[in-house]
C-alpha cells in the first residue's frame, strides 16, 4: 500500500511485505551518497508486513498505520511515540476477524474521525481511543482455513456527504451506507459472486457513480473484472473490456479529470480516458510488474505507483489530465511547465559519484500531427540563448532540454548578467542559469510559447 502527505515537498509512505512501512520524500534521487553517509533518504517507522497507511494532513505527523492481521497503531513521527489503536470484540461476541491487509479509511470531513474494517465497520471519533462498530458483520461469514476469511477488504467515504460509505469484502460483497451506519444496503447482487473485492469507490464527479474491481486468481481465475455503476449499484455495467486477462489490484478515479481512471494489475499499469471504455498500457519506465496500489497527489499532479517487489514509481501526469477536446483542437499546444530547481553538477567531470539522472528537463507539448518543430528559448530581454529541432509524433510530447546554451549566443548573454558569473564547464559547454525564460515552440507557422524558470 501507498500514501501521501501535504508538506513541501511531499512525503511518500510505503508499505511492504516483511519490511515494515516506510517514508521519504517524493524528491528522493537515487545516489551512491547515501553507501557514504550512512543516512538513506527512506525510515522505517513500523516494522512486521507493511499495511495501510493514513496521514493527517492538519499536521502531517500522526500517521495511521501498522502490520499484518489489525495490529494498527497511531504514530507520531516526531516522537516515534507508537499508540495501539486496534478494535476489540465486546465481551460475549465472537472474535473479530481481520483481513491479512486490513483496511483503514481516514475521513476528509474531520481527521479525528478514522474507519477501520474487520468483518464489520468500525468507526473512531477520537483518533483511535475509542471504537464503535457502525455496521453488524457485513460478509458472508468466515470460514476456516490458513488465515481469516470473510473480512472487509477497501473502505471508501463520499466525496459528497458525510457518513455515505461504500465497503468491499473478500467474498464478493460491496455495502454501502448514507447514514454513517444506522443502516446499510448490499448492492454487490449484480456482480459475478464469491470474487475477492480488491477496490470499490465512489466517483468524485458524480454522487451516484461507483467503481469496482474483483479479484478471483484465488480461485484459479485469472480474468480481469472490472465494473462502473451510475445508480449506487443498482445495475452494473463491465468496462475494461480490452484489458488482458490479469487479476484487477486496484481502480483509481483521477482527482482533476473524470474521464481518466489507472487500473493496476498483476502485469502493470493501464489508464483509460474514456472512463474505462478503453485502456492503454503506461509501461515506459515502469516494469511488467504487479501494480499493488495507485494514488494522485492532489497538488502536484503526480501519480504514485506501489508495485509488488519492484519498488514505488512517481509519473507527472498533469499534461495527461489537461489533454481535453480544446487541446486536441490544437495544431501545436504547449504545457504549463513546473520550475526546475538549479542543477549543479552540469558538465562537470564525472566521478564515480557521478550520476547521468536528472540532467534532462522533459519540456511538455501536444501536437495534432507529427511533424518537425523547432525550438527556441529565450531570455527575458527576448534574447535566443538556445536553439534545435525536433520530431513530435501525433500526441503529447517531450522534447528533452539538457540545460546547455548555444555556445554562438553566450557571449551576448553573459554581458548582460550583473555579476558574469556564467563560466564554461569541464565539457567545454554553458548551462543554463537560475531565471526566467520563455520557451518558443513553432511548428507548420503555429507559434506557441511558455515560461521556463529556474529557481
Amino acid at each position: 500500500a501507498i500514501a501521501y502527505d501535504m508538506e513541501k515537498p511531499y512525503n511518500v509512505y510505503g508499505g511492504l511485505q516483511d519490511n515494515g512501512v516506510w517514508v521519504g520524500s517524493s524528491k528522493y534521487k537515487k545516489s551512491a551518497r547515501w553507501f557514504n553517509t550512512g543516512h538513506y533518504p527512506y525510515k522505517e517507522i513500523m516494522g512486521g508486513d507493511g499495511m495501510q497507511i493514513a496521514i493527517d494532513n492538519r499536521d502531517n505527523n500522526t500517521v495511521y498505520t501498522g502490520f499484518q492481521f489489525g495490529w494498527y497503531f497511531r504514530v507520531n513521527k516526531t516522537t516515534g511515540e507508537q499508540k495501539l489503536i486496534k478494535p476489540k470484540h465486546e465481551l460475549g461476541e465472537r472474535p473479530l476477524r481481520f483481513n491479512w491487509q486490513t483496511p483503514i479509511h481516514l475521513s476528509k470531513y474531520n481527521q479525528d474521525i478514522l474507519y477501520l474494517g474487520a468483518n464489520k465497520l468500525y468507526r473512531t471519533m477520537d483518533k483511535g481511543e475509542s471504537w464503535k462498530a457502525i455496521s453488524d458483520d457485513l460478509t458472508l461469514g468466515g470460514r476456516k482455513g490458513d488465515v481469516p476469511y470473510g473480512t472487509l477488504t477497501c473502505i471508501d467515504e463520499s466525496s459528497f456527504q458525510f457518513g455515505r460509505i461504500l465497503v468491499g469484502t473478500d467474498d464478493g460483497i460491496i455495502h454501502l451506507t448514507k447514514n454513517s451506519g444506522s443502516s446499510w444496503k448490499k448492492i454487490s447482487d449484480g456482480l459475478p459472486a464469491n470474487l475477492w473485492v480488491t477496490e470499490a469507490i465512489q466517483s468524485k464527479y458524480e454522487e451516484s457513480r461507483i467503481y469496482a474491481s474483483l479479484n478471483g486468481y484465488r480461485w484459479d481465475d485469472f480474468n480481469s473484472y472490472l465494473y462502473v455503476s451510475q445508480d449506487e449499484g443498482t445495475n452494473w455495467e463491465r468496462i475494461g473490456t480490452d484489458l488482458p486477462a490479469e487479476p484487477v489490484n486496484v481502480v483509481y478515479e483521477d482527482p482533476k479529470n473524470e474521464n481518466i481512471l489507472y487500473v493496476g494489475t498483476d502485469n502493470g499499469l493501464y489508464i483509460s480516458m474514456d472512463q474505462g471504455r478503453s485502456f492503454t498500457m503506461m509501461s515506459n519506465g515502469l516494469p511488467a510488474v504487479s501494480v499493488h496500489d495507485v494514488e494522485v497527489h492532489p497538488r502536484e499532479n503526480e501519480l504514485i505507483v506501489g508495485t509488488h517487489g519492484r519498488s514505488i514509481y512517481l509519473a507527472d501526469v498533469s499534461q495527461i489530465q489537461a489533454l481535453d477536446d480544446n487541446v486536441k483542437k490544437e495544431e501545436l499546444y504547449v504545457y504549463d511547465i513546473k520550475p526546475q530547481n538549479a542543477r549543479r553538477g552540469l558538465g562537470a567531470k564525472k566521478t564515480i559519484w557521478s550520476s547521468d539522472e536528472n540532467k534532462v528537463w522533459p519540456l511538455p507539448f501536444y501536437a495534432k500531427q507529427s511533424g518537425r518543430v523547432s525550438v527556441k528559448i529565450l531570455d527575458e530581454n527576448g534574447m535566443v540563448l538556445f536553439k534545435d529541432e525536433t520530431n513530435a509524433d501525433a500526441g503529447i510530447n517531450y522534447y528533452d532540454y539538457n540545460y546547455r546554451l548555444n555556445t554562438k549566443y553566450t557571449d551576448k548573454f553573459i554581458q548582460t548578467l550583473e555579476d558574469k558569473k556564467l563560466k564554461k564547464k569541464d565539457d567545454g559547454n554553458y548551462y543554463i542559469p537560475k531565471g526566467k525564460y520563455t520557451l518558443v515552440l513553432q511548428k507548420n507557422g503555429k507559434e506557441v510559447s511558455k515560461d521556463l524558470v529556474i529557481e
